[in-house]
C-alpha cells in the first residue's frame, strides 16, 4: 500500500498537496458545451476536458483533442440545469459513502462557483441543503503529457460530526472493459492468511459472462446489451484501475491508506455497469470529519492510445495494460 497523500483539513487549516507539475502551455477557456453556456476547457495540445458551471461540481468531457469523449454522456440531460431530481448527467462526479437514498443521491442541478488560477480549475459547489456537506474539485493538468490531477474535497459545513469517505466515480462511455489488479499473489501452504476482500452486491452475479475472474486481475466488460447491473468492490494496494476501449487505455491512480478502514466491507476501488455506461470509482477511508473541516482525495489520470486489448487475459492485461501503469507516473 502507498502513504497517503489525501489529507485532512482542520478548522480553517488549509493542508494541500502540492502539485509538481509545470503549467505554462495549458489554456483554459470559458466555452458553452452541448446546452450548458458556462463551461471551462482545460487543453494542453494533446488532451482536453471540460467542466462544469451550471450544474457540478463536475468533468463531463475527457479526452484527446478533437476525438470522441472517454466519459459517457447522457444525450437526454445535458443542458439541463435545476429541479430537486437527481440527474446523473455523465462523466466525472464527488459523492460521499457509503451509499444511501436519499443522502448520496442529494442533486447537484444548480450552478457551481468557478475560480481560475495559476493553471487550475477549482469547482466549489454551494453546501447541499440535505447532508450540510460542500463538494469541491480542483483540476490540473501536465503540460506536456496526457495526465491530469483531481483533488476531491468534502467539507463538513454541519454543526455535528459526521462521517463518510470520499467517493470519485467516473462514468465511462460505453463497450469497454474495467481492470483492478489483484493484490500480489502467493501459493500455499507458503501464504496462509486471507490477503483482501473481494465485495459482492446483491445483485452481483459472477455467472455473467461479462465478468473475467483472473489470477492476478478482475476485468467487467460494458455490454449495451446486457441489461442487468453488475458490481463489485475490492481493496486495491497497488492504488490504480483501468478501462480499455477502441484502443485507448484510462488509468486512475490514488493512493490506499495503510490500516485504514475502508467502506463497503473494505473497498478502495469499485466497479459498477449497466446497459448504458461502466463506473470507475474509488474511495478513501472513512473518516469522522468535525464541523468546518474538510477530507480530500486525489485520483491521477493518463490516457493513452495505441493500445489494443484483444483478451482481458492476465497475460494479454500484463502485456498492454501494466507497461502503461508502470509508464504513468
Amino acid at each position: 500500500m502507498h502513504e497517503p497523500t489525501a489529507l485532512l483539513v482542520l478548522g480553517s487549516l488549509l493542508l494541500i498537496p502540492a502539485f509538481a507539475i509545470a503549467q505554462p502551455s495549458v489554456k483554459i477557456e470559458k466555452v458553452s458545451y452541448k446546452g450548458w453556456p458556462n463551461c471551462y476547457r482545460m487543453a494542453n495540445g494533446q488532451i482536453e476536458l471540460i467542466v462544469t458551471s451550471d450544474v457540478g461540481p463536475r468533468i463531463i468531457r475527457f479526452g484527446f483533442v478533437g476525438e470522441e469523449n472517454e466519459f459517457k454522456e447522457y444525450e437526454d440531460q445535458l443542458g439541463k440545469t435545476g429541479g430537486s431530481e437527481w440527474r446523473i448527467y455523465g462523466g466525472h462526479r464527488l459523492w460521499h459513502a457509503p451509499e444511501a437514498t436519499p443522502r448520496t443521491y442529494a442533486p447537484d442541478n444548480g450552478p457551481v462557483e468557478i475560480r481560475s488560477e495559476g493553471g487550475r480549475i477549482h469547482a466549489i459547489q454551494p453546501v447541499e441543503a440535505s447532508t450540510g456537506i460542500q463538494k469541491e474539485m480542483e483540476i490540473r493538468m501536465a503540460a506536456d503529457a496526457p495526465r491530469v490531477e483531481v483533488l476531491h474535497r468534502l467539507r463538513n459545513k454541519n454543526l455535528w460530526a459526521v462521517e463518510f469517505s470520499p467517493w470519485a466515480l467516473t462514468v465511462m462511455a460505453p463497450g469497454g472493459r474495467a481492470i483492478l489488479p489483484m493484490p500480489p499473489r502467493g501459493s500455499h501452504p507458503e501464504v496462509l492468511p486471507p490477503t483482501h476482500p473481494l465485495v459482492l452486491w446483491a445483485y452481483t452475479d459472477f455467472r455473467d459472462r461479462r465478468w473475467i475472474l483472473g489470477f492476478k486481475y478482475i476485468a467487467l466488460q460494458q455490454d449495451p446489451k446486457a441489461a442487468k447491473p453488475q458490481k463489485v468492490g475490492a481493496l486495491v494496494p497497488d492504488g490504480w484501475a483501468a478501462y480499455a476501449r477502441n484502443g485507448h487505455v484510462f488509468i486512475k491512480k490514488f493512493d490506499v491508506l495503510n490500516n485504514a478502514t475502508y467502506p463497503d466491507f473494505g473497498s478502495s476501488t469499485e466497479t459498477f455497469t449497466n446497459a448504458d455506461m461502466l463506473e470507475v470509482e474509488t474511495l478513501g477511508p472513512l473518516t469522522r470529519l468535525e464541523p468546518a473541516a474538510a477530507v480530500e482525495h486525489l485520483e491521477r489520470w493518463w490516457l493513452y492510445k495505441g493500445a489494443p486489448l484483444a483478451r482481458p487475459t492476465d497475460e494479454e492485461i500484463d502485456r498492454v495494460i501494466l507497461p502503461l501503469v508502470r509508464k504513468s507516473r
